[in-house]
C-alpha cells in the first residue's frame, strides 16, 4: 500500500505509541490528523510535527474518545480538511484496576475503540461513499494471555481483539473494501509502563519485576509493526504481537464464522 497522499486518523496521538505512529505515517508522505484529550501536549506535538513534515500535512484536534458527538466531529473535521479518509488507528488507551479508574479504562479502551471503529467503517466503506482502507486497533499482549496483575486492562484488550477480528470476517465489511487488523505490543517504553502504580496494577512490585524479565521495545519498534499492518494489503483480521523477547509474531487464532 503506497501511503503517498493517503489520509490517516490516529487517536491518542500526542505522545507515546500514538505519536510514533503519526510520525511514521507522515514520514511515508501520508497526511495525518491525530487527536488527544490533552490539549497542551497535543498542540506542542503538533508544532513539532509541522516543523518536520510541513504545515499542511498534519492537524490536531482535542477529542475525548468516550463521547460520541466529539468523535463524530473529529471524523468530519478530517474529511473537511483532507477530503477523504484511508487509515484509522484506534490507539487511545489507559490502565485502571481500582474504582472509578476501571470504569474509565473500559470506556476508553473498549468503548472508545468500538466507537472509533464503527465511525471509521461508516466513513471508509465503499458502499457508503468511502474509498475503502484499513483500520488498525491497538490491543496488547495482555489481551492474548492471562494477566492476574491487570485483569480489567486485560479484559478490555481481549475485547478489542474479538471486535476487530469479528468485523474483519464480516462479509459486508469485506465487500466494502475495509481491512481490520490488531496490533498487540508487549511492554513498550511509554509512560503507561513507566507509571505503573496501585491504581492501574494489583501488585506493583510483581509488575515491575515482570517488565524487567520481559523487557521493553521502543516506540519506533512498535511503529514498525504498525506500519506493516497498514501497508500489507494481504493482512485482514491479523493479530500481530511484538515484544522484546520474541520479536514480531503473527498469532494463529482459529476462527469459524457462523453460517
Amino acid at each position: 500500500m503506497n501511503l503517498v497522499g493517503k489520509v490517516a486518523l490516529v487517536t491518542g496521538g500526542a505522545r507515546g505509541m500514538g505519536y510514533a505512529f503519526t510520525e511514521a505515517l507522515l514520514d511515508q508522505k501520508a497526511k495525518v490528523c491525530f487527536c488527544d484529550i490533552n490539549e497542551d501536549l497535543g498542540l506542542r506535538s503538533l508544532q513539532e510535527l509541522k516543523s518536520k513534515f510541513g504545515e499542511t500535512n498534519v492537524m490536531f484536534q482535542v477529542c475525548d474518545v468516550t463521547r460520541q458527538q466529539p468523535m463524530e466531529n473529529l471524523f468530519q473535521s478530517v474529511k473537511e480538511k483532507f477530503g477523504c479518509l484511508d487509515i484509522v488507528c484506534n490507539n487511545a488507551g489507559l490502565g485502571g484496576e481500582t474504582y472509578p479508574l476501571w470504569e474509565k479504562a473500559i470506556d476508553v479502551n473498549l468503548k472508545g475503540t468500538t466507537r472509533g471503529t464503527l465511525l471509521a467503517l461508516e466513513h471508509m466503506r465503499t458502499d457508503r461513499g468511502g474509498n475503502g482502507g484499513v483500520i488498525i486497533n491497538v490491543s496488547s499482549a495482555a489481551g492474548l494471555n492471562v494477566n492476574p496483575l491487570s485483569p480489567v486492562y486485560s479484559a478490555t484488550k481481549a475485547g478489542i481483539i474479538a471486535l476487530t477480528r469479528s468485523l474483519a470476517m464480516n462479509s459486508d465489511v469485506k465487500s466494502a473494501g475495509v481491512r481490520l487488523n490488531v496490533l498487540c505490543p508487549a511492554f513498550v517504553d511509554t509512560d503507561l509502563v513507566k507509571e505503573i502504580n496501585e491504581e492501574n496494577c494489583l501488585d506493583v512490585k510483581k509488575a515491575q519485576q515482570f517488565v524487567k524479565v520481559i523487557g521493553m521495545i521502543t516506540k519506533e519498534e512498535a511503529a514498525e509493526s504498525f506500519m506493516e499492518l497498514v501497508c500489507d494489503v494481504n493482512q485482514n483480521g491479523a493479530v500481530l504481537k511484538c515484544s522484546k523477547t520474541d520479536g514480531k509474531q503473527y498469532m494463529s487464532m482459529e476462527a469459524k464464522p457462523l453460517a
